[in-house]
């Protein structure tokens, strides 16, 4: 995942859909200061945390229950020559949660991370299942640190590194991490393992 000024612009054409649910906040009694940039009331970015991390904690659950019912002569699967095999896509997965997840919130990587240049290429590299989960395992770890670590009313405006709002933020970070999840499930699916979660 690379966040460009396209892809937070795709957010801001996406508009209407931020508004309806900072309409909802205030249905909730949570006031909103609408502006240039879309500031918000310091309760209203809580209540978008909170949202934020519920979400994210329930694609974290699904994306592991599927890397680990895929069994590991599986992992070098891909659809088509030139796509991401399935331990490929998860690792890439434990990239964002290492790197621009954190970012969405105006956190960062772990301090050993390195140049992303050249660590988020060398984390695709990691084919063992063993590993691949367990780099997930670190990298959510390290994802839920930030994102709980993260204060709410810093983030009321536009914000760094994406020189965005949180509400921009969190739809084009969750909405990355759902199409990675329906990814997954496709690709389970396609080596015959059912979503665990699927009746």
């Amino acid at each position: 995942m690379h966040f460009s000024s396209s892809s937070i612009l795709s957010a801001r054409r996406a508009r209407p859909l931020f508004l309806a649910t900072l309409a909802s906040l205030a249905a909730f009694g949570i006031p909103l200061r609408a502006g240039a940039q879309d500031v918000i009331d310091a309760r209203a970015a809580a209540e978008i945390h909170k949202r934020y991390l519920n979400d994210l904690d329930t694609l974290h659950t699904k994306i592991m229950a599927l890397a680990n019912a895929i069994p590991e002569d599986k992992y070098g699967w891909r659809p088509a020559a030139g796509v991401r095999s399935i331990a490929e896509a998860l690792m890439h997965i434990a990239s964002e949660w290492y790197f621009f997840t954190p970012q969405s919130v105006a956190m960062g990587p772990p301090a050993d991370f390195g140049s992303p240049r050249e660590t988020l290429p060398r984390l695709e590299k990691i084919t063992a299942k063993a590993e691949v989960i367990d780099q997930l395992d670190r990298s959510w770890a390290h994802c839920q640190q930030q994102l709980k670590a993260a204060d709410p009313s810093k983030l009321t405006g536009v914000y760094k590194p994406w020189n965005t709002t949180f509400a921009e933020a969190a739809f084009v970070m969750a909405g990355d991490l759902h199409e990675h999840l329906g990814q997954m499930i496709a690709y389970a699916r396609s080596v015959g393992v059912k979503p665990p979660w699927s009746k």
